[in-house]
């Protein structure tokens, strides 16, 4: 991963997980099984047509799959959508702890020459 900015596409992967309602139903999916909007719509307190609007953005973000049965869209994680997200934070989380280490290894005296910069 650069120093740039995240691609497009993980930017959109995170933006669809920043919301509560979606991660919610990101939850409830990783349960290893596939669900409908009327399933997911039982389990959280919201309408079946405001699921079916997260829904979208996720599977627009690639980190749901949905297949027809019958009538009905059943949704499941995508788990290569997922592993990018999840890549991405790590390598967030990588950086940011070595910067730290680094922040708390600095000589004491040196940090507040810096700061003073």
């Amino acid at each position: 991963m650069t120093d740039q900015s995240c691609s497009s596409q993980t930017a959109d992967k995170v933006a669809a997980f920043g919301d509560p309602r979606r991660r919610a139903i990101i939850e409830i999916l990783s349960r290893g099984k596939s669900f409908s909007v009327v399933d997911l719509a039982r389990r959280l307190p919201v309408t079946r047509p405001a699921v079916s609007q997260h829904l979208r953005v996720l599977t627009d973000a690639g980190l749901v799959t949905h297949r027809r049965d019958g009538t009905r869209h059943m949704y499941q994680l995508d788990p290569e959508g997922m592993a990018a997200l999840r890549n991405y934070l790590d390598e967030l989380w990588r950086r940011a702890a070595a910067n730290f280490k680094t922040a708390v290894e600095r000589p004491h005296g040196q940090m507040r020459k810096e700061k003073g910069k």
